[in-house]
Formats: structure tokens, C-alpha cells, sequence
């Protein structure tokens, strides 16, 4: 095995397997119920895959889940499309253990050479849209849960939610569930990692930026262009850069993805609109970025954030659940994407079988044996703090 090479943002996969390179390959015996669960949860994820989920619309693999759950004699609650459950023998006087992953993807791009809505397997690899991102992730974690649904003396409570529109941030996700939750004290958010430890993910802030000019016509001088005044402000978004560098996440990340401006090719328009991406580390609150921005602006631009609630989020390094997942071999890393784990106000840790740099891609899909893995790891690292 080749040693793995990372640093603290990014992991070295390997290109055939997209497995994480690691010295460490822990054995953990091989058990017949989690060998049926592991089965059990490949044929849901095939019919996810099959059952269209795009956000907000995700009522038929609501359905699924459910029966899922009907077929494991669990009982669960369901608000919209989310549904969550309980272990069997809840105490209310112990502390609660979230499992999250949601079960809404993106529309599929129009790169697919494969129908994304056919759950194929071809040489170890399920094929699918939302195979991936994450419904190996969820399917792995409903194994985890049902594996110790029923168990009796333990340290924590389980709940677990499958949520909705986390691919599209909605209303209606899990946010709008957490008022249910009893006594979560911590959860594991299962996004796909390669089965490593996402110890802290970026927040994201999406502010709309609108710079005023004079409108005229082009045959005419005019030193109040919009989109000339534009340029330095642009330019200043691509080269500041925030004090503040955090250990694990890096720096703050700012881009301009969508800029517009005009309607016809002989009028000077009177503002050039465009947006900014901001990923934002644990050291600043979305609410400090913004007044920096907001501070360092000039008196011709206007500024609109379309949210502050998509914080960053993180967990201790030396939290039980992150030390049992590094006593089985696990690498820490800071997390550059956004999950549900933005609206969670307890400590969060990122865990979960795939790939991140398979989401959202054409022909996307997870390899049969990182659900076998996803599973048995998730299992190996509860049972190491419960």
C-alpha cells in the first residue's frame, strides 16, 4: 500500500478504486446480520436510485424509506418528506446520538451517457443518479441504526432522519425537524468521505451584489459606466483575503460565479449585477464576513445576502466519536462543502461511504464495496463510544 499524501483540506484517493490510501486497513469480522442488512440496504439504494427525488419532490422514496422501516418493525414519524425514528429502548434520561443523510438529489446534468435513473452495477459499481450523494451514505446509516435499534443498555439513544431538500437548502429539510429531536447531544451527518472523518466543514454565504452606474447611449461619453465600475470591485473580491486562517478549514473562500449586466449592445446600463460564492471557515461567523464586505465596499454598491444560516460547523478533535473513528484508522480532515450539518447547533462530524468528487457528476455512482465498508465502519465507530 502506498503511503497516503494529504494535507489538512484536501485526500489523496486512489484513481482505480477511489478509496483513501491508508496503512491502516482495519479488519472488523464479519457478522450475518450485518451482512443481510448490508444486502437489505444495497436494494433500497437501488430503488432510490430508480425513483426519481429531485429536492422538494421527494414524496415516492419518502414511501420507500418508510417501508424500509415498516419491514424492520420500527416505528418512525414523518413531517413532508422527512422521517425519522427512535431506538427501541429511548431513555430520556441519556443523551441522543443523531444519524442524517438525506435522500433529495440534483437534477442529472447533461453529461449522462447512462440513464441516471437506472440502477445499474457493473464491474463492483452501482450507477445512478443520487448513488453517491447520498443515498449510499443514507442507506448505509438506516443499516447502523436497525443494527442497534433493538439493543438494550446503551449509552446513548439513536435517532435517525431521513431528510429532504438538503441538495437545494429548503425550508422544509431537516431544519424543520430538529424541534422534534429529544436530547441530540452530537450526529454523525453521512455525506460521502471515503468512509474518513470530516471533523469541520465550511459555511456558505450567497450575497448579491449590484454596482450603480448612469445609464446612456453607448455612441456618447459617459464616466459612470456600471460595468466599468464594476471591474475593481470584482477584482477586489478575487484578491482579499480574511485574517483569520483556521487550522482545519483554511482560509475564507470567495468567488464570483454569475455576473449581469445590459440588454442591448448600444445602451450603457445603469447597474451590473453579479453574485459571490463565499465559503467560510470556523474562525468567523457569516455575519462578521458580511460586515467586512460590507465595510470595504463603495458608496455605488449594493449589497444582498440571500442567507446567513448556512454557518460552518465542526467537532472537537478530541470527542469521543472522532477518537474511536482514529483508533479504527481514520484520518481527520475540514470539509470545503456544505451539508445538512449547517443547521445543527450540537457538535457535527461528516462520515460516510463515496466519493465527494463523484456528486453531482455524470454518470455518477458508488462501488458495492464501500456500502459493505460505509456499513461495517459505521457500526465498528458507534460500538466504540456506546
Amino acid at each position: 500500500m502506498k503511503k497516503i499524501e494529504k494535507n489538512m483540506y484536501n485526500l489523496q484517493t486512489d484513481s482505480h478504486k477511489g478509496k483513501v490510501l491508508d496503512d491502516l486497513q482495519t479488519q472488523i469480522p464479519s457478522d450475518p446480520k450485518i451482512k443481510k442488512l448490508t444486502n437489505q440496504a444495497i436494494v433500497l439504494l437501488q430503488k432510490l436510485i430508480e425513483t426519481p427525488s429531485f429536492s422538494s419532490e421527494e414524496e415516492k422514496t419518502a414511501l420507500l424509506i418508510e417501508e424500509w422501516f415498516t419491514a424492520n418493525s420500527i416505528p418512525f414519524e414523518r413531517e413532508n418528506n422527512n422521517i425519522w425514528g427512535y431506538n427501541k429502548h429511548f431513555d430520556a434520561s441519556k443523551p441522543t446520538i443523531l444519524l442524517n443523510s438525506h435522500h433529495d438529489t440534483v437534477k442529472p446534468n447533461g453529461n449522462y451517457t447512462k440513464d441516471p435513473f437506472k440502477a445499474s452495477i457493473v464491474e463492483d459499481k452501482l450507477f445512478g443518479l443520487g448513488s453517491n450523494d447520498a443515498g449510499g451514505c443514507l442507506v448505509s446509516l438506516m443499516a447502523a441504526f436497525t443494527y442497534f435499534y433493538a439493543k438494550e443498555n446503551l449509552k446513548y439513544n439513536f435517532v435517525i432522519v431521513a431528510s429532504a431538500e438538503e441538495e437545494n437548502s429548503g425550508p422544509l429539510g431537516l431544519k424543520s425537524v430538529l424541534k422534534y429531536l429529544k436530547n441530540v447531544e452530537f450526529a454523525i451527518v453521512g455525506e460521502p468521505t471515503l468512509m474518513q472523518l470530516a471533523i469541520a466543514e465550511k459555511g456558505l454565504l450567497v450575497i448579491e451584489i449590484s454596482v450603480k452606474g448612469t445609464a446612456s447611449h453607448a455612441a456618447h461619453p459617459n464616466k459612470d459606466n456600471a460595468i466599468y465600475n464594476a471591474l475593481p470591485v470584482i477584482q477586489w473580491f478575487q484578491s482579499y483575503e480574511f485574517e483569520k486562517v483556521s487550522d482545519v478549514l483554511g482560509k475564507v473562500k470567495m468567488t464570483v460565479t454569475q455576473i449581469n449586466a445590459g440588454k442591448q449592445h448600444n445602451v450603457v446600463p445603469a447597474s451590473c449585477d453579479f453574485v459571490v460564492d463565499i465559503r467560510v471557515n470556523d474562525m468567523y461567523k457569516n455575519e462578521e464576513v458580511l460586515k467586512v464586505i460590507k465595510n470595504e465596499m463603495p458608496k455605488n454598491v449594493t449589497i444582498n445576502p440571500r442567507s446567513l444560516d448556512l454557518g460552518s460547523s465542526s467537532i472537537p478533535k478530541d470527542h469521543p466519536i472522532v477518537q474511536s473513528g482514529i483508533k479504527l484508522g481514520r484520518i481527520t480532515y475540514g470539509s470545503p462543502t456544505l451539508s445538512d450539518q449547517s443547521v445543527l447547533s450540537c457538535p457535527s462530524l461528516k462520515l460516510g461511504p463515496g466519493d465527494s468528487t463523484r456528486s453531482h457528476s455524470a454518470d455518477e455512482f458508488i462501488y458495492i464495496e464501500e456500502i459493505q465498508e460505509g456499513v461495517k465502519m459505521y457500526i465498528k465507530i458507534l460500538e466504540g463510544i456506546v
